[in-house]
């Protein structure tokens, strides 16, 4: 499972366990119209009970200025420690969310407020399915996770050129799948 590039989010919720941050390395955009995300979260962490009771959530998608924050809200449980109090002492800032009552994270590469919409449990994890209620985007860049280290995306690679993709489009539409009226219904 190393394989796979993922993001780091910094999910913040309010509830029984009082304000909270965790890191999530599984948080993934589901739709654009309407704005809808997912994470998955351990069934019974402070964060997914939290969500639970309040039924909404804040994702802050990690910048490659905040790894520390998200090695502090991943490695420590919400219902032992107050990770917001440790991460504000360790100099992260945080602000109230505008249509929910978490927090968000100042200074991520994106933040999203979001209202609870649909629980899935799934294995040894629940997704969590939410509407973006709010979303604010900065210009700080969001941090890759990739085999248990964090990466900048420092060097992008280009798509193939113009003249490619016309030998591409070319060769696909010569595989032209031919139905016939008794294969279409």
């Amino acid at each position: 499972m190393e394989k796979f590039v993922t993001n780091v989010g910094l999910i913040t919720s309010d509830g029984p366990h009082g304000h909270n941050v965790m890191a999530a390395e599984w948080t993934h955009m589901l739709s654009y119209k309407p704005g809808m995300i997912c994470v998955a979260i351990g069934h019974d962490k402070a964060t997914a009970n939290n969500i639970r009771a309040t039924k909404e959530f804040g994702v802050s998608l990690t910048s490659v200025a905040q790894t520390s924050a998200a090695s502090v809200a991943g490695n420590y449980s919400g219902k032992e420690h107050n990770k917001i109090n440790a991460l504000k002492e360790l100099g992260v800032r945080f602000y109230g969310g505008k249509k929910i009552k978490a927090l968000m994270v100042s200074g991520a590469a994106a933040n999203l407020e979001c209202r609870l919409v649909k629980e899935i449990v799934l294995g040894d994890h629940t997704l969590f399915v939410g509407k973006i209620l709010n979303a604010s985007a900065g210009g700080a860049e969001p941090v890759a996770y990739h085999s248990g280290k964090y990466w900048a995306l420092t060097r992008g690679i280009k798509k193939p050129t113009e003249t490619a993709r016309k030998t591409m489009r070319g060769i696909v539409e010569k595989h032209k799948k031919r139905l016939n009226s008794d294969a279409r219904e």
